[in-house]
């Protein structure tokens, strides 16, 4: 132990870290639709992919960052109020896997809309954040991470406080609780239902141009979703607080796994690690860390 590099080691700890932030930014999309309708949505990746890639689009034609952002946003509000009109109302009390399959079509309609609309090219973003090293008392981190977990906390936050002291925060909380008591005092589940999509496509914008600004706005941005999946089954797939601390552990595991033992497996083990630790997380603890039990939601 005495050779060993803990400077080193906090360098690669903390950059896991910082990308676990953008991981469980990209979950609490899945956590906020499947608490109040009980829906699996992947189509939560071809959201984010379109909402990057309508921005930069829009951006490339001139329009401000600030114009490009809100043109973006306002477009995502009306694809997320959409999709539960036109989706999620008329499959209500429809079984969970007829769910879970419309929303994988809805990914694939909506990827297409976006190849339809925009084209296929690869495109560059730039958030003006220069992704170089920042000595932080020895430790070197990415400026661009250390920018990115900023954005990525400073939202979870204001989620957080939407959701436990607003009016419209306080409806989800209970139809999350107890769809059927919601109902019962007065709730008007569609509209919460929609503010829930409204507000998943905001998060889809924000996880869009993070994850554009560091590997390019391009179709396989879609499959950054495969990466909340793990970080969904540790943290429970109805625990915001869950998906914050999954992306955390997630990314600090995978980043330590490819340095310190990925040489034994010839390397490249940072993309899967994080599955074998889902499905060892899955024979043990099936609800996460802080999901419900299924027991209880029966």
């Amino acid at each position: 132990m005495a050779d060993f590099d803990w400077l080193f080691f906090m360098e690669v700890l903390v950059g896991g870290l910082l990308s676990g932030v953008m991981y469980s930014l990209v979950a609490i999309g899945f956590v906020l639709i499947y608490k109040t309708s009980g829906v699996l949505n992947f189509a939560q990746g071809a959201m984010l992919l379109f909402a990057a890639l309508t921005f930069v689009s829009v951006t490339e034609r001139g329009i401000s960052f600030p114009l490009a952002f809100a043109i973006t946003f306002a477009i995502m509000v009306v694809i997320g109020i959409a999709v539960e009109r036109t989706v999620l109302r008329p499959l209500t009390n429809k079984p969970p896997i007829t769910l879970f399959m419309a929303t994988l079509g809805l990914s694939y309609i909506i990827e297409g809309a976006a190849q339809l609309i925009w084209g296929t090219q690869v495109h560059g973003l730039d958030l003006g954040i220069e992704d170089v090293p920042f000595d932080v008392g020895g430790v070197y981190i990415s400026q661009f991470d250390i920018f990115a977990a900023v954005v990525a906390a400073s939202m979870v936050l204001l989620l957080s406080v939407f959701f436990r002291y607003t009016r419209i925060g306080l409806g989800f909380r209970a139809v999350a609780d107890d769809q059927f008591a919601a109902l019962a005092v007065g709730l008007r589940l569609p509209w919460i239902w929609a503010t829930v999509w409204a507000t998943a496509g905001l998060v889809a914008l924000v996880a869009g141009l993070l994850w554009g600004a560091r590997v390019g706005v391009q179709f396989s941005l879609s499959l950054i979703v495969l990466k909340a999946l793990p970080v969904l089954v540790l943290g429970g797939f109805d625990s915001i607080l869950g998906a914050i601390l999954g992306g955390l552990l997630i990314g600090a595991s995978e980043k330590l796994a490819e340095v310190y033992i990925g040489g034994y497996f010839g390397g490249g083990i940072e993309g899967w690690f994080a599955y074998v630790i889902a499905l060892a997380f899955l024979l043990v603890r099936p609800s996460g860390l802080f999901g419900q039990k299924l027991l209880e939601r029966v």
